[in-house]
């Protein structure tokens, strides 16, 4: 049916006002996980330095009665450091728009620095997990890549894949990909408790995450059918030596997979977030976010990776 003859319907109307919902839906992430977990330091100077120290090896210590004392081969400390590197936003808002009515929002500066920051975040836990390591403008800090060389499962066939080094600033070589399984996992923290680490905290990519899940370790999985319920993911994953928080990541390379000990990490921030004005040179209003910092790993050792994973 259709409306009778001389019905002013909508379609025809003019003047009707828009309806336009006082509400701005987002859904891109905002999580960062490396960057929560970690704790925080200062640092200084652009060239970010600290000091790491190792007991000597376990060995046999059966001395002589009445013997002469001997000293102890001293072993010496070994000096790390990291470059402080600078990220910014920028915001510019025009003097109309800054004095419009905008839908969601009150103040348009406010509203979009707020949407800088979370993307400042987010793309200092990009740099975080990555190894874009250099001393020269721009200077950028070397991320987990950079750091995790020791305690490593890696391709060896096909391109085999060569470490980086945080002493020689060298970047790595990534290696043929092949399946992230338990078997790998269970020989890189293996690897990692013999050189005297804990690790917590497995943090992976969501495809990784996945396979993960599959992990059975000695365990027969059970559920309750009238519960109408299936149980796909494992959060926890109990190991020979400790246990593992998995913790998916968005940002970081779907080629790798870190088993890290938090307390050994730290964000050491040379200039913290600050909000800077810049000049005006025209009819709008200018905002720079900023931030310098580098990322202080207090023990390479403590840590683990499986690379080139699939």
């Amino acid at each position: 049916m259709s409306a009778p003859t001389g019905t002013y319907i909508t379609t025809a109307a003019i003047g009707n006002r828009e309806d336009l919902t006082d509400m701005i839906t987002r859904i891109t992430p905002t999580e960062t996980p490396f960057m929560s977990m970690i704790g925080k330091s200062k640092a200084t100077n652009t060239l970010h330095e600290w000091q790491t120290q190792d007991l000597a090896s376990p060995a046999a210590n059966a001395q002589a009665e009445g013997d002469d004392a001997t000293a102890k081969t001293i072993t010496p400390t070994v000096r790390l450091n990291n470059r402080t590197q600078i990220s910014t936003k920028t915001v510019i808002v025009s003097g109309s728009q800054q004095a419009a009515n905008s839908a969601g929002r009150k103040d348009e500066m406010g509203y979009q620095l707020t949407l800088a920051s979370l993307e400042l975040r987010k793309d200092m836990e990009l740099g975080l997990t990555q190894n874009a390591v250099s001393a020269t403008s721009p200077r950028q800090s070397r991320g987990l890549i950079g750091w995790i060389v020791d305690n490593v499962d890696a391709a060896t066939a096909g391109t085999a894949y060569v470490p980086a080094s945080y002493t020689a600033n060298t970047a790595q070589t990534d290696g043929t990909q092949i399946a992230f399984t338990e078997a790998r996992m269970k020989n890189a923290i293996q690897k990692c408790y013999t050189a005297g680490g804990h690790p917590t905290t497995v943090m992976l990519p969501p495809l990784a995450k996945q396979t993960f899940s599959t992990f059975t370790g000695n365990s027969t999985r059970f559920d309750k059918g009238e519960d109408a319920k299936l149980f796909a993911s494992v959060d926890v994953y109990v190991s020979d030596f400790g246990e593992l928080k998995a913790v998916p990541n968005r940002v970081q390379r779907t080629r790798d997979v870190f088993l890290l000990q938090p307390d050994k990490w730290a964000m050491a921030y040379y200039r913290p977030f600050s909000q800077k004005p810049l000049s005006e040179s025209g009819d709008s209003e200018k905002r720079m976010l900023v931030v310098e910092y580098t990322l202080e790993c207090r023990a390479p050792k403590a840590n683990a990776a499986c690379y080139d994973n699939l």
